[in-house]
């Protein structure tokens, strides 16, 4: 399975390009969970918020797009 550039549109990753997994049909995933903090160790006491992410059409440029939906509360998106 390839990947496929994704730009993310609006809340806490808003203009952040990144590779993601792609579907049989070429595009990224429906939706995504963005697990925060995205790299590094977690801040003591646990990790933070996760924030959801869905799929919209390419942008002008031909990027696929990944719209912010709503951020989960500490654990709530697993």
């Amino acid at each position: 399975m390839g990947g496929v550039a994704v730009r993310f549109v609006g809340g806490p990753a808003d203009g952040l390009l990144r590779e993601l997994p792609a579907d049989p049909d070429g595009g990224p995933p429906a939706q995504w969970v963005m697990r925060h903090p995205d790299d590094g160790d977690p801040p003591a006491g646990g990790a933070g918020p996760d924030h959801l992410y869905t799929r919209q059409p390419r942008d002008g440029a031909g990027t696929w797009t990944m719209r912010f939906v709503r951020t989960y509360p500490l654990g709530a998106g697993e």
